[in-house]
Formats: C-alpha cells, sequence, structure tokens
C-alpha cells in the first residue's frame, strides 16, 4: 500500500465509483422480479441482495483474473489508461440507469478498458482472441440460453401445478424466488464484483505495485465487495421497474422460472471465468418466462429499445473512453480535466433524475402498456399450451342470431 501513488489512488477511487455504479444498476437482475410479483418488499429485498453479494464477492477470483491479466496486454497499460476506461463505463451506467435500460456495466467496462487502450498503444495492445472467446460469444449466448432454460421452466412449472390450488402454489412460489433472487445476488457478487477487483488489481500492476498475473490481495477483494453491496443496497429503481413491469408481467411461477434459470447460466460461467454480463442472463430469462406463459406478453417496443442499448455499450463505454485517454496522457492537468468533467456529469445526471423520482414506493407502477404483438403471438402459436390450461371454445357462427323469447 505504501507504494501507491496520488494517480493510481485515483484510479482505485474511481474503479471503486464504477462498483458502486455497478451495484445499483445491476439490482434489478436479482431483485425485480420478487418485488413485481410481491414476493418481497422492495426495501427487504435490496437489502438481502446486497449481503448476499458482499458474500459472492469472497466465492472466485476467475473472472478477476480474466479481466486483470486476459483482456488486454498489461505490458501497454498505465493508470492513465485505467482511469480512461472507467470514466467511459460509468458514464455509460449513469446514462443508461437514467433513461431505465438495463444495459451491461461488464461490457461497459470492457468497452473502456478497449477504447483506452486502443487511444494509448493501438489494437495490438488487445487480445482479441479473449474478446471472442469470454466476451462476445457469452454476450450473444448468455440470454439466448437463459431465455430457452427460463421458458421451458415456466411451461413445465404451470404443467406440474396444474391441477393444485392457485393461491398455495403462488405462495410457494413466492417463497422459491425469494431462494432463487438471493441465488442470483450470489451469483452477481461472484461474476460483477470481481471486474472491480480485476481492473483495481491491473492499475496495481501497471504502477508496479504487483507482478502480472497476481490474484486480487484481500483488501481489494473486502473494498470491492462493500462497493457493490452498498449500491446495491440502495437499488436502482428505475431499471427495476423495466426489469420487472415494464418489459413483461410476470407471475410468481415465471419469477422463480426466471431467476433460477439465470442463476444456473451466471454460476456456470462464473466458473469458467467467462466475464459474463448479468445483465444479459436475466433480461433474456425474463422474456423468456413471459413467453413460458400462455397469453404472457412481452413488450417488444422496451426490448427494442433494450437491445439498441446492448449493442451500443461496447462502442460508446470505448469512444468515450479512448477520448478521455486522449486527454489524460497529455499529463497530469488532463487527468484533472477528465475527473472534473466525469464529476460534472455525474452531478449534471443526477439532477435531471430527480425531475422524476422513482422509488420503492413506485416502483411497480407502470406508465404504459402495450398488448401481446406479432412476436408474442408467432412464438403461442408454435408451443402447445399446457394440458391444465386447454379449454375447449365453440365460437358461435358468424349468421347467428340472438334467441328471443317467445311472444305470448
Amino acid at each position: 500500500m505504501e507504494h501507491i501513488t496520488l494517480l493510481l489512488a485515483i484510479v482505485i477511487v474511481t474503479a471503486l465509483v464504477f462498483d458502486f455504479t455497478n451495484g445499483f444498476h445491476d439490482t434489478a437482475n436479482a431483485m425485480a422480479t420478487t418485488i413485481s410479483t410481491g414476493a418481497m418488499k422492495p426495501k427487504s429485498a435490496v437489502a438481502m441482495s446486497a449481503v448476499l453479494n458482499l458474500v459472492g464477492a469472497f466465492l472466485s477470483v476467475e473472472v478477476a483474473k480474466t479481466i486483470s491479466s486476459g483482456l488486454v496486454d498489461e505490458s501497454g497499460i498505465t493508470p492513465e489508461v485505467i482511469f480512461a476506461a472507467l470514466v467511459g463505463a460509468i458514464l455509460w451506467n449513469l446514462v443508461t440507469w437514467l433513461v431505465g435500460l438495463p444495459s451491461s456495466s461488464s461490457h461497459a467496462l470492457m468497452g473502456g478498458l478497449i477504447g483506452a487502450t486502443v487511444a494509448s498503444v493501438g489494437f495490438a495492445g488487445v487480445n482479441g482472441g479473449v474478446v471472442v472467446t469470454k466476451v462476445l460469444i457469452p454476450a450473444i449466448a448468455a440470454p439466448v440460453v437463459a431465455g430457452l432454460a427460463a421458458m421451458l421452466a415456466a411451461r413445465l412449472t404451470y404443467r406440474v401445478d396444474r391441477n393444485t390450488d392457485a393461491k398455495a402454489t403462488a405462495k410457494g412460489y413466492r417463497a422459491g424466488q425469494i431462494a432463487s433472487a438471493g441465488l442470483v445476488s450470489l451469483a452477481h457478487g461472484t461474476n460483477d464484483a470481481q471486474k472491480t477487483m480485476g481492473i483495481i488489481t491491473l492499475a496495481l500492476v501497471a504502477g508496479n505495485v504487483l507482478a502480472p498475473g497476481s490474484n486480487p490481495p484481500m483488501w481489494v477483494i473486502v473494498s470491492a465487495g462493500l462497493a457493490i453491496a452498498l449500491g446495491t443496497y440502495l437499488g436502482g429503481w428505475r431499471i427495476i421497474r423495466t426489469m420487472g413491469k415494464g418489459l413483461t408481467d410476470l407471475q410468481p411461477q415465471q419469477g422463480f422460472a426466471a431467476q433460477t434459470s439465470a442463476a444456473s447460466v451466471i454460476l456456470a460461467s462464473s466458473n469458467l471465468g467467462f466475464s459474463l454480463s448479468t445483465t444479459h442472463s436475466c433480461s433474456g430469462a425474463v422474456m423468456g418466462a413471459g413467453l413460458g406463459r400462455k397469453g404472457g406478453v412481452v413488450r417488444w417496443s422496451t426490448a427494442t429499445r433494450m437491445f439498441v442499448a446492448w449493442g451500443l455499450t461496447l462502442p460508446a463505454a470505448g469512444l468515450v473512453a479512448a477520448m478521455s485517454e486522449f486527454v489524460t496522457k497529455q499529463g497530469g492537468w488532463g487527468v484533472a480535466a477528465v475527473a472534473v468533467f466525469l464529476v460534472a456529469s455525474c452531478i449534471a445526471i443526477w439532477v435531471i433524475s430527480r425531475r422524476q423520482i422513482v422509488n420503492h414506493t413506485n416502483v411497480n407502477d407502470v406508465d404504459t402498456e402495450e398488448p401481446a404483438d406479432v412476436v408474442t403471438d408467432a412464438v403461442a402459436a408454435v408451443i402447445p399450451p399446457p394440458a391444465g390450461e386447454l379449454k375447449t371454445t365453440l365460437p358461435a357462427p358468424a349468421d347467428s342470431e340472438p334467441v328471443r323469447p317467445a311472444a305470448v
């Protein structure tokens, strides 16, 4: 710790700020469906998620090693580069939070790191193979796999309990949701908290405090876990509203299916060292669960805006980071200018957010309703409903007349 310079300290603090934004940005991943179905009170849900995020931060360092020693070439990285990368990631997190879109904090961080590295040393500093195999492929596969798993799980739950009492079933699945939400929170801690651990470790390596290839020190693990837990506790209510009510309407069975499927995908990826987006996994699972119920609705206008945000995350964060790196490498005044720009931007976004406040008291309010469209209808048409939902209805002939009593 005694070898940490002022610049390195600024980078570490900025990394923890990113971790904090990651926490409230991604609270929806674990708790949106639990809150929307009424399984838990909003404040209780985010408190439980915060504690389990902290616990999850201590379970593995595989993802941290991917970030700190696999994504970019350590030899060409300086603390200024990492600072610029974090600026791009933080601003993208805050902009998407402001508009209530569940974009990937993971991809914002990696996009910022790639953009700043390219601006500093060129494309040779980026390990393209790692980007493809451990970032891009999981980004595409995660929502698809989680979505299909959640859709099948939802349909299975409706089939299994088709002859049971509806109220008792709903109560049981709400209890299951609490357990599965805890699992998602734990998985989030094992995956997302490690990204900040990895970026701080990379900064320490760049500052010659640690040897290349080192694991995160314990103080890094503790500080990253606390930062993401605090952000989670504050709750990203705007994104929780989108995930819980704006994307689809979920019953307890669907919420349980979505969270269990997402947690399985996230935990598997953490074990393999994939820097997976928990947002992609959870959003895909929510949409899959929405389609898993007969008559379920996915609001595709909201989903389309979300997909656009996903596609813009890497390049947008990378562009801001590249411009920040261009300024920071001008010297100390450049670092100070970028720091002032970051603080001013954060304050401006917060002030704008005060115009329409979303918190635990109105998180389940939905402004607009969108009927099922052609995509939902097409999916419902090719998937047979569970046996318990089959109904035989004979439509009346088009030319039939209402029956009138005979005149007396």
